[in-house]
């Protein structure tokens, strides 16, 4: 199961999540966090796409030889909002062209039941077709007891079954990991941390908070 998870452990991503889990990091440095994370997570994703060979011409009149990377433009981005807007701002900056869609999800706090059991209350939902040629990126920065991201991925499967569903994260829990991957195994997860447990309200430990409210005060 684990080999469909990736950890980003490249010194500056973990340099800039340590910034982040400060609590006295402010609201402007820890969104810019984000979008500083995004981008290495799409960096870390596109290493992963097929690469053909090809030929330019430079303004020297020299052919040169090069690589295309043809699914970088069969990309669609899934944020869930609010928290991940700014991780999909960095991941733009490597997916320019990808079609974008939105879900605006959230915990029912006072539902949580122990364990990785939340309701999630969806208010708005716009993905658009999906066809089997293209790579789906959901964006969203914790992936803490999965209920979230199961329904998100159970909205993306009711529109079609694209060629690669990956899910871009930054601090992940092991439960969550092997309960979305349990249903989805095909899947992928693109993290930059996994962190150890969950609280007694559900939150990642030791985390970095409620990453929309501090992203957007």
């Amino acid at each position: 199961m684990y080999e469909r998870v990736h950890v980003i452990d490249h010194p500056y991503a973990q340099m800039v999540l340590t910034k982040i889990r400060d609590k006295s990091t402010g609201q402007i440095e820890f969104r810019k966090g984000l979008v500083k994370l995004g981008r290495l997570l799409g960096f870390e994703i596109a290493r992963t796409l097929p690469v053909s060979r090809c030929y330019v011409v430079t303004p020297l009149n020299v052919e040169a030889e090069g690589v295309s990377i043809p699914d970088i433009d069969h990309v669609v981005l899934v944020t869930v909002l609010r928290a991940a807007m700014p991780l999909t701002e960095g991941l733009l900056k490597v997916f320019p062209t990808a079609r974008q869609g939105v879900v605006s999800a959230r915990r029912i706090e006072e539902t949580y039941r122990g364990g990785l059991e939340f309701d999630i209350e969806f208010t708005y939902v716009r993905i658009p077709p999906i066809n089997e040629n293209e790579i789906v990126i959901v964006a969203d920065p914790m992936l803490a007891t999965g209920s979230t991201l199961l329904r998100v991925a159970q909205e993306i499967q009711s529109i079609g079954t694209p060629k690669r569903l990956i899910f871009a994260t930054v601090i992940s829990t092991r439960q969550a990991i092997e309960r979305l991957l349990g249903k989805y195994p095909s899947a992928e997860i693109f993290t930059v941390a996994i962190d150890r447990e969950l609280d007694s309200r559900g939150y990642i430990v030791p985390g970095l908070g409620d990453a929309g409210d501090r992203a957007f005060g």
